[in-house]
């Protein structure tokens, strides 16, 4: 498996020339990087205005490994191949290394670049990438590779350390300005001269003269994360995500990276994507599959406009005893819950699971945000809130088995979209019947989140390791014995002339969890599924938005004046066959005579897996659209021409011919549709691998996104 290193940009606030003078100090060896042990010069080539400086170093590295293992390997030292190239005019300088040691059996790639800050040409950035390919190491492939990952992590950090030391040593030399190279010119000719600086002296680069230092300029605006073209860097992971190890920064990096260039639209912000690698323990594998299900799951209910388009009910607003109330002592926002207060029964009678739900996730909704916020007031990173539920009142009317089944179905919910929120939970109060509802709970919180709760029972929570310990004496609410008024519902028993009745809480699905505006589809070989739609006013406008989450299919539009009949009883089923059509009722009448019963509206658009179309029409006539969608197979698995073999053949084989899709259409009046008249073709959407990642099929996950 190979194992790839992606830094974030390091700035440097000082110039390029300066920046390369410290660097070049560490060669031909440097005491602080004690496994550096030499390094010599290969080949050194200039060009002929000496503006591009190539070297070629070997460099001899003393990897720390057990002992045995280096006797194994019968070396004790390894050998790279360096190749610096500097560009004066460009003011560039490029890395390559590679090993020579054990070439044939281990591949070793890093590349390095120190460029000049886009947005102030007196600083200077930098970046690193490597790539470890352990293919055979005398079946220590394991072992060596957690070596090499290792002793590469803590070279990372010593390289920043020793370009800041050089540079305070070059400081103390008097060196502060460098002046930048200049192309050499015929004699007699005027020499252009450098932009002009502050008082500080020119040291030539030959020997160091006393130098007066001039104050840093004024930095850049902080970056702006999102758009494709943004890197993070160090300051900013720093100052909003908190300390990341280098290889937790190279996950990050890459799965933003990855999201950025598989998904176009609105891209996820930093320090959510960071909450799930968290929560998988910075695997990159596993955070980004967690992660594409969340997005699918998030575009698929319209999660990003909940707090925008959902309102609160009444009902909600009087009787869930929840609500925001300041922020703990570290400055995470601190959310109250009074359970035992709240009539659960009531609440899941009269409201109904979905906008329970809802609400749950409206309150995670504000909480993402009130943790930017307060990372912006705090002036460090704040990704998680705190919790404090106060079960006074608790009993065994909160153990209604329908409230308790929401409740664990709500906490799944939670759970697989909104990883390490919860920085901390304070259960207070517990009654005897707490044990009980805790067994039913606990099996589906997560292990690392389990990890954050703190119990007090009765009134412990008064007394040391209390309250005080997390929450200022000054907010605590004065149910709690605090003097703080706490804005927060008191509850009560929901009146049961609220209460709705079981056909109606039955006919209200729970969407969020088992329906959404977006339908589910299986297209089978020789059965496509198809949707019609009755277009009673000219210049409607078909519209449609669907994903491909399995195999590869074709879109058709089609047109009749004819209204279709009502499909006919599968024919297969007569004979004992599960035919795929069954649960794909033909529109399209097998009869029909395509450009006599029914025409074609759009061209036949192939859609790979993975793919996301959006796409409209401009409806000329009246009548009856078809949407359809049919299974495309490759040249080599064309279709027989017996008329039902391919049911029966689907029939056999649907695990390998069937293709899934998840679709959401609208017919919208002309007047209605804003979209311009570009946006009427069919187009490819970036969300192509977070629906790849979605479906169990292990084929490709990449496709490229191209507007038609």
């Amino acid at each position: 498996m190979v194992q790839e290193y992606q830094s974030p940009v390091r700035v440097y606030k000082h110039p390029f020339e300066l920046i390369m003078a410290a660097y070049v100090r560490r060669f031909p060896r440097s005491h602080l990087i004690p496994v550096f042990v030499d390094s010599e010069i290969l080949k050194e080539t200039q060009s002929s205005d000496g503006a591009t400086l190539v070297t070629e170093r070997r460099c001899v590295i003393d990897i720390e490994a057990p002992r045995l293992l280096k006797r194994i390997a019968g070396v004790d030292y390894l050998y790279f191949l360096q190749k610096n190239t500097l560009n004066r005019r460009e003011r560039t300088l490029r890395i390559e290394v590679h090993n020579e040691t054990f070439s044939s059996r281990v591949v070793v790639r890093e590349c390095c670049n120190y460029t000049v800050h886009p947005e102030n040409e007196d600083w200077t950035c930098f970046e690193q990438t490597a790539s470890l390919d352990m293919k055979s190491f005398f079946g220590f492939e394991s072992t060596a590779e957690k070596l090499a990952m290792k002793q590469y992590a803590s070279s990372i950090k010593k390289g920043k350390e020793m370009i800041e030391y050089y540079l305070k040593e070059l400081e103390a030399e008097g060196v502060t300005y460098i002046p930048r190279w200049t192309p050499p010119v015929g004699r007699g000719a005027a020499r252009p001269q450098p932009p002009p600086r502050s008082a500080a002296t020119a040291v030539p680069l030959s020997a160091a003269e006393t130098a007066a230092g001039g104050k840093e300029p004024a930095g850049p605006p902080e970056p702006v994360t999102g758009s494709p073209e943004d890197k993070l860097d160090a300051d900013y992971i720093r100052r909003y995500l908190g300390d990341l190890t280098p290889l937790q920064e190279s996950c990050l990096i890459r799965l933003r990276q990855w999201l950025q260039e598989s998904h176009k639209g609105k891209i996820p912000k930093d320090q959510h994507v960071l909450r799930f690698l968290r929560a998988r323990d910075f695997n990159l594998d596993k955070a980004r599959e967690f992660l594409c299900q969340s997005l699918t799951w998030r575009k698929q209910h319209q999660v990003d406009f909940l707090l925008d388009t959902w309102q609160r009910p009444q009902l909600l607003q009087d009787h869930f005893t929840g609500g925001w109330h300041h922020h703990d002592r570290d400055g995470r926002p601190l959310y109250i819950l009074r359970l035992g207060q709240m009539d659960t029964k009531g609440l899941v009678r009269a409201s109904g699971e979905e906008a329970l739900l809802r609400q749950v996730l409206s309150i995670n909704e504000e909480g993402l945000r009130q943790c930017e916020e307060n990372t912006r007031v705090f002036g460090r990173p704040i990704s998680c809130w705190t919790c404090l539920v106060d079960l006074e009142g608790l009993n065994m009317r909160h153990l209604w088995r329908p409230g308790v089944k929401a409740l664990l179905r709500i906490i799944e919910v939670v759970e697989a979209n909104y990883p390490e929120t919860l920085g901390r939970l304070l259960i207070l109060r517990t009654p005897r019947v707490f044990p009980v509802l805790w067994t039913l709970v606990s099996p589906l919180i997560d292990e690392n989140t389990r990890r954050k709760f703190l119990v007090y029972a009765g009134n412990d929570y008064q007394g040391p390791g209390g309250l005080v310990d997390y929450i200022d004496k000054e907010i605590i609410p004065d149910f709690l014995g605090g003097d703080c008024m706490c804005d927060i519902p008191e509850g009560g028993l929901v009146p049961k002339s609220l209460y709705r009745t079981a056909e109606e809480l039955e006919s209200e699905e729970n969407r969020l969890l088992t329906d959404s505006i977006y339908k589910s589809a299986s297209i089978f070989k020789g059965a496509p599924y198809e949707m019609l739609i009755e277009i009673h006013e000219a210049s409607s406008v078909v519209t449609w938005d669907f994903d491909v989450s399995k195999g590869d299919v074709i879109f058709h539009l089609y047109h009749s004046k004819r209204a279709p009949q009502a499909p006919k009883k599968d024919a297969l089923g007569a004979h004992g066959l599960a035919s795929p059509g069954a649960a794909n009722p033909q529109v399209i009448d097998r009869n029909w005579v395509l450009g006599q019963d029914y025409s074609m509206v759009e061209k036949a658009l192939t859609c790979r897996e993975g793919e996301s179309v959006q796409g409209s029409h401009v409806t000329r006539w009246p009548g009856c659209y078809i949407l359809q969608w049919r299974f495309h197979s490759s040249p080599a698995c064309s279709a027989s021409s017996l008329p039902g073999v391919d049911d029966v053949l689907a029939s056999l084989q649907v695990s390998s011919h069937k293709c899934k899709i998840m679709f959401y259409t609208e017919v919208l009046a002309s007047h209605d549709f804003r979209g311009s008249m570009t946006s009427l073709g069919s187009s490819h959407s970036g969300f192509s691998q977070l629906s790849a990642a979605t479906t169990s099929s292990g084929q490709s996950h990449a496709s490229s996104t191209v507007s038609r």
